[in-house]
C-alpha cells in the first residue's frame, strides 16, 4: 500500500506558552478525529509530529491514523526553525519508501509548518537540506504578527497567515489542515494524482489569509 505521509512541524517555543500551545493541542486532536472518520484518510494518511523551540524532536514518527497517540506539548525556549527543517529532511528520507523500478513507493509527502516568531538559531542550513527533499506540498503557517512572511517565503511558496495566535483562529487553521489532508487522501486513492499546489487544497476559512 502506497502511503501519504504528513508531517505536522509545529513551534513550541516560549511565546507559544499559554492559549497558542493550548489551541495547538486541540487544533492536532480534531485533525485526528476528524481523519479518522474519513475512509480514505484512514487508509492512506500516515501522520508525524515534528516541534521544534531550543530544539527540533520527533515526537512522533510516521504512524497510521488509528495508531497515532497525543504526545504531551510544552511551550518553552528558544525557536530552532534550522534545525526543524533539517530533522523534517532527515526524518522524510528515513521513513518514506521510494519507488523503485519495481514497486511504486510512498506518495510525496504534505508538509505543514506552523511557527509565530523568528528563528533563533541559523536556519539556512536546515533550508538547504529541506529543499533537497522530494516533497508533494509544504504549507507555511505564519502565526499572529511576530513571524516573518517573507522569510517563510523562502521555505515555499504556499504560505498562510493568522492575524492572531488565539483559540478560534489556530483551531479554523488546523480545521483546514485536516480538510487537505483529506483532499489529498482522495486524489490519490481515486485518480494517482498528488496534490502540488494551493490550488488543488480546499479554500481555506476567513481566518486562514494566503500570503501572495
Amino acid at each position: 500500500m502506497r502511503r501519504l505521509p504528513v508531517y505536522l512541524v509545529l513551534d513550541t517555543s516560549g511565546s507559544m506558552s499559554g492559549e497558542p500551545i493550548e489551541a495547538v493541542k486541540n487544533g492536532v486532536q480534531v485533525l485526528i478525529s476528524t481523519l479518522r472518520q474519513d475512509p480514505y484518510a484512514l487508509e492512506t494518511a500516515f501522520l508525524s509530529l515534528i516541534t521544534f523551540d531550543s530544539d527540533a524532536r520527533q515526537l512522533v514518527p510516521l504512524t497510521d491514523l488509528s495508531s497515532f497517540q497525543m504526545p504531551e506539548l510544552k511551550a518553552s525556549g528558544g525557536t530552532s526553525l534550522g534545525s526543524a527543517l533539517q530533522l523534517v529532511a532527515d526524518s522524510i528520507n528515513r521513513e518514506v519508501a521510494k519507488s523503485t523500478p519495481d514497486v511504486k513507493g510512498d506518495w510525496k509527502p504534505l508538509v505543514f509548518l506552523m511557527t509565530d516568531g523568528i528563528p533563533t538559531d541559523t536556519w539556512q542550513s536546515g533550508l538547504n537540506a529541506f529543499q533537497n527533499t522530494k516533497i508533494g506540498i509544504t504549507v507555511a503557517c505564519a502565526a499572529g504578527n511576530g513571524a516573518d512572511v517573507n522569510l517563510l517565503k523562502q521555505i515555499t511558496n504556499t504560505v498562510v497567515s493568522l492575524d492572531t495566535a488565539d483559540a478560534a483562529t489556530i483551531k479554523a487553521f488546523f480545521k483546514w489542515v485536516s480538510a487537505s489532508v483529506s483532499t489529498g487522501s482522495q486524489k490519490v486513492e481515486s485518480g494517482d494524482k498528488e496534490v502540488a499546489g494551493l490550488n488543488e487544497l480546499p479554500p481555506p476559512p476567513p481566518e486562514v489569509n494566503i500570503v501572495v
